[in-house]
């Protein structure tokens, strides 16, 4: 195959990308790095080779011999090499506007629900489960405020108009995130009522958590 993808079921920033490669139609190999077991295998020599920051996804381009990080640079390489359909809009205000919302996301909430920072937390001030929770839920409720209130101008169908985005294919593992952190997504009708509708797509059912061999 063209392309591995190395991550793991559940995160979100993975999960971006699975869903970026199953709405392309690209056939892909999915690659476990499970960031747990073993004291976390992203630590190990191997991976550190490929991803010195040892995070997941790693996306490895076999045919352009090339190795990629950061989920949002391999969605925008993908987009790149295989513009249909698109995840970004043509106009570049809107597709300016879009990846500043995905941002929201990348930068504004995700890293601060990352298990890293929470190993962190329990390992360096002794929080506990609930207090990580709690620190997490707090940060995702104040980014996901933020879009909903952005996506009451933008939303069609989706986040963004009436056709899929990169904003989708970050809503909705971090609607996931929101849940399990306890976090009340019923506050956030439209981003609830988009994520369902893409949902309801191949492509997303694909990728979701759920339905990756390394879940649970």
């Amino acid at each position: 195959m063209t392309y591995t993808l190395h991550g793991y079921w559940r995160s979100s920033c993975a999960w971006r990308v699975r869903i970026a490669l199953h709405h392309k139609g690209l056939a892909f190999e999915n690659l476990s790095v499970h960031l747990v077991e073993d004291g976390g295998r992203q630590h190990s020599e191997a991976y550190r080779r490929l991803n010195p920051m040892r995070q997941v996804p790693t996306l490895v381009d076999h045919e352009a011999g090339v190795t990629l990080t950061q989920s949002l640079i391999i969605l925008d390489y993908l987009d790149r090499k295989h513009p249909e359909p698109a995840l970004y809009p043509a106009d570049p205000l809107a597709a300016m506007r879009v990846r500043a919302l995905c941002e929201v996301v990348n930068a504004g909430i995700q890293p601060l629900q990352n298990l890293s920072v929470l190993q962190r937390l329990e390992a360096q001030f002794g929080a506990d489960q609930a207090a990580k929770a709690a620190f997490a839920a707090h940060f995702i409720t104040r980014g996901m405020e933020a879009l909903e209130q952005a996506l009451t101008d933008t939303a069609g169908t989706y986040a963004f108009g009436d056709t899929v985005t990169a904003l989708d294919a970050c809503l909705v593992p971090q609607m996931y995130a929101a849940a399990r952190f306890g976090v009340d997504t019923s506050a956030f009708p439209t981003i609830c009522r988009v994520t369902g509708a893409c949902g309801e797509l191949p492509a997303f059912q694909a990728a979701d958590a759920a339905a990756q061999p390394d879940a649970f």
